[in-house]
């Protein structure tokens, strides 16, 4: 697997690349010719997104090939070794992609047969961009008859170089007559899939930011569907951060898109299916953190087998659940509704109302919710309850924050001010309580221990370490909360 930087051209037929021997060391040209064959759904799933998928024959990465998109001129490639079927896309492969097949069958459709000149930069022995001139013949499958067409162009692409030299090779390429391509890759010249449509708003509405806003939490989740099945770092996280802010975006947002109350619901079962695997990522780590800090001779017992080896294994366990979750009917369909949801929303009235009065008001609302959940809890006297009171205040924190980096971009007026003040509400708030569920945790891990027959006299070590957190925590958040209401008045 890697990181693809390439900046592409069109040529004319005529083209020849530049002299480039001031910018470095020179190797070539070398001619490849390079056979391969894209797979999609019959519909063009994966070009419509960006993404290829190809078998490819000769050059020097033969092999199975797919290109994730990860921002302009970025791709992330991974690799499989070349199967003896022409026909069936390697199962791991057709995995990573299910996000968006959601089911439907991976085909032959097109050939890519591409002589290519390679032409490489060096500085001694480091390869650090590569120049290929290919001549192209691109055949479309589906019809009665293929489609032939034939085109030049050039991919400039970073190997072990930096960007600013990138930038110089394109420059000298233009210089010469070559012109930025429009198409993403040469599958997407060839098959000139129909661009994904997109929702009818008014410009400058609230309904513009708001579906605009969605849509990007959307892309989100699917770029990291794959990573999350390769179990990838941090990727669990990532997806489960877009589903939440989706859902928290329709709550906040629900007089501008209406109607969504269902694919709330699916995206919180989305969520729970992430969060399992995640909080035991989490907490593994913390403890794995707090073992590291304390002197070898307090560390007794196997504890670090039981907090290390044994939530591993239960965090592996559930991501085999997150697996079948995400290859699932229910997955499939809660997918297609995001996407009818930002290119066919259900718009309110409050959606061609201008952006900067309407959604202004939506933040200082939430706002709101936050200092009446924080009421709420103050006023119960029983301490247990009043604790359970003081999550809702976190997730409303949450909930406000979401919406005003939401707004941030697109309306400022102190909306990334007003996104600061209430993560740092929910940062404090969830410091307690992520010091009392890892108290929690220890004491269950310590009677099973104790049952075993083994020294428990460092998860009394740790259980103190979570107590004294969540105890400063709680001391720490009425000043946090007294100067955020006094900063947020200036803000709203």
């Amino acid at each position: 697997m890697g990181i693809e930087i390439e900046d592409k051209f069109d040529v004319p037929a005529e083209y020849t690349i530049p002299d480039l021997s001031s910018l470095a060391g020179v190797v070539g040209p070398k001619s490849y010719q390079l056979v391969a064959l894209y797979f999609d759904t019959p519909d063009l799933r994966l070009a419509a997104r960006g993404v290829t998928l190809r078998r490819r024959r000769g050059g020097t990465d033969a092999g199975w090939h797919l290109k994730l998109p990860k921002a302009k001129g970025v791709r992330q490639e991974i690799t499989h070794p070349l199967t003896r079927s022409t026909k069936v896309v390697p199962a791991e492969l057709a995995e990573l992609v299910r996000a968006y097949t959601r089911g439907a069958e991976l085909v032959p459709v097109a050939e890519l047969d591409t002589r290519r000149s390679v032409t490489i930069l060096l500085d001694g022995e480091t390869k650090l961009v590569e120049i290929a001139d290919d001549r192209v013949k691109g055949t479309v499958f589906g019809g009665e008859t293929p489609t032939i067409v034939r085109w030049r162009e050039v991919e400039a692409e970073l190997l072990d170089g930096d960007q600013a030299l990138l930038a110089k090779v394109g420059k000298r390429l233009r210089k010469a007559g070559a012109v930025p391509s429009a198409s993403s890759s040469k599958l997407a010249k060839l098959l000139e899939p129909a661009p994904l449509p997109t929702a009818a708003t008014k410009p400058g509405s609230a309904g513009e930011i708001v579906v605009a806003y969605l849509a990007s939490q959307v892309k989100a989740l699917l770029s990291q569907d794959p990573r999350v099945r390769r179990a990838e770092e941090d990727a669990v996280h990532q997806m489960r951060v877009a589903a939440r802010r989706s859902r928290s975006a329709l709550k906040a947002f629900k007089k501008v898109v209406v109607d969504t109350e269902a694919i709330q619901e699916e995206l919180r079962w989305l969520g729970t299916v992430l969060g399992e695997a995640r909080d035991l990522e989490v907490i593994r780590a913390r403890f794995a953190k707090h073992l590291a800090g304390l002197r070898p001779e307090l560390v007794t017992g196997p504890i670090q087998t039981r907090l290390g080896s044994d939530l591993h294994k239960r965090e592996e366990e559930a991501y085999e659940r997150i697996k079948e979750a995400l290859s699932g009917e229910r997955y499939y369909l809660l997918l297609n509704a995001l996407d009818e949801l930002v290119t066919a929303p259900n718009l309110g009235k409050a959606a061609a109302k201008p952006a900067q009065d309407a959604l202004h008001a939506i933040a200082a609302a939430n706002w709101d919710r936050v200092t009446k959940a924080y009421d709420h809890a103050q006023s119960i006297a029983d301490p247990e309850r009043r604790e359970i009171a003081m999550h809702d205040v976190r997730k409303a924190a949450k909930r406000a924050r979401y919406t005003a980096e939401a707004l941030q971009p697109a309306i400022g007026g102190g909306m990334g001010k007003l996104a600061k003040l209430a993560e740092d509400v929910q940062e404090v708030l969830g410091t307690h309580q992520d010091g009392v569920v890892a108290q929690e945790t220890l004491a269950k891990e310590a009677e099973s221990a104790r049952q075993a027959g083994e020294d428990t006299f460092t998860y009394g070590l740790l259980i103190g370490i979570e107590r004294n957190t969540a105890e400063r925590a709680h001391e720490e958040f009425p000043r946090v909360w007294a100067d955020t209401v006094k900063a947020v008045r200036k803000v709203l």
